[in-house]
């Protein structure tokens, strides 16, 4: 398979299919420098869905983002070909897949895209120019190793490394005054993949009652439209005044709400993720998923697991007994925090 450097010159417009979980997109950010770093002169377009478009934009790894909205516009076969006659207009270069499903591929054929790069999997091998086998070794990588991956067999190399987020200076001004001073410690009590990835609200409360207690600190809750109940079931349990934002930001609100945080207490998300991008202090709390291959890419974090012999499992819900999360008490939570800040830490 020719390397896609070799192609270089002819390379001057390029589209990145995202992830569609906001999670893995920030995972993707990494190579979506080293992308960025090979074709320096190249404009780089990201086609997403809505809230992991809201995520790039903007973004300094990308020049435009195209949104595919499968439940709106985009819907369906006539929605999704409509979308790759859109693309097709653009006359892009090279498509990069980042998303591994069949779906990436037929758009990015559909739109005459002569070059085509991805890994070789949901058996679209055969739509792609530059199809990347993906082995055993490949899944347990991870994630933003696994995109680095399929790059670097591609030829394509450069970038830091690291996770990259940006927020305008008009987003932390809003975040900065709706926030005011104080050592704000975010809890995400969330997880859009499933409940099984989600502890538990009482002793969020408790941990947030603590927090306050030895470090003074002010607790924001943050999380998306469907967690509003379990936002103010911690509200209510807890004994001090909550700042509770779930349901109630915007994708680019809720990062300028991380950066301003000292600290994030989070289940494996989305928000985790972009918490590690922005460089804020992450405790992370794991339990049916794997944290060899989703956990926060920062030295900046602690790990709250507790070892058992159905995890990593990968359901969505729990079909017994929840064990996993159900082993984590407050007391590792505040433990894994004060292992990270400090016991001394002031406001």
């Amino acid at each position: 398979m020719e390397t896609l450097t070799a192609l270089r010159v002819k390379i001057r417009k390029i589209l990145i299919r995202s992830t569609n979980w906001i999670g893995d997109a920030v995972m993707t950010t990494p190579a979506m420098g080293a992308v960025r770093a090979t074709f320096p002169e190249a404009e780089i377009t990201v086609a997403a869905n809505p809230a992991v478009a809201e995520l790039f934009s903007p973004h300094p790894s990308c020049d435009r983002i195209l949104v595919f909205d499968k439940k709106g516009s985009h819907r369906g076969i006539p929605g999704l070909v409509h979308f790759a006659h859109s693309l097709a207009r653009k006359e892009f270069d090279l498509a990069i897949l980042f998303q591994n499903a069949v779906e990436a591929a037929i758009i990015s054929r559909l739109a005459r895209v002569p070059l085509r790069a991805g890994y070789k999997t949901d058996c679209r091998g055969f739509l792609l120019t530059h199809a990347v086998p993906v082995g055993r070794s490949e899944r347990r990588m991870h994630h933003t190793a696994y995109y680095l991956h399929m790059l670097e067999c591609l030829g394509i190399r450069g970038g830091s490394g690291n996770l990259s987020l940006a927020c305008t200076k008009a987003e932390c001004d809003w975040a900065r005054t709706l926030l005011g001073e104080g050592f704000w410690v975010a809890l995400n009590p969330g997880a859009t993949y499933g409940s099984a990835k989600r502890w538990y609200p009482p002793r969020f409360a408790q941990v947030a009652d603590r927090l306050v207690e030895e470090l003074g600190a002010r607790i924001l809750l943050v999380g998306g439209a469907g967690e509003t109940g379990i936002g103010e079931e911690i509200e209510h349990a807890a004994n001090g005044r909550i700042l509770n934002m779930t349901g109630k930001t915007s994708v680019r609100q809720l990062m300028a709400l991380l950066a301003n945080c000292r600290l994030l207490i989070t289940n494996d998300s989305g928000p985790m993720h972009i918490a590690a991008a922005l460089g804020v202090p992450i405790v992370a709390l794991f339990g049916p998923t794997d944290h060899t291959t989703t956990s926060p890419l920062t030295d900046s974090w602690r790990l709250v697991r507790k070892p058992v012999d159905c995890a990593p499992c990968l359901k969505r819900s729990c079909p017994t007994d929840h064990r996993c999360m159900e082993a984590i008490e407050a007391t590792d939570v505040l433990q894994a925090v004060r292992d990270l800040v400090g016991r001394n830490t002031q406001p």
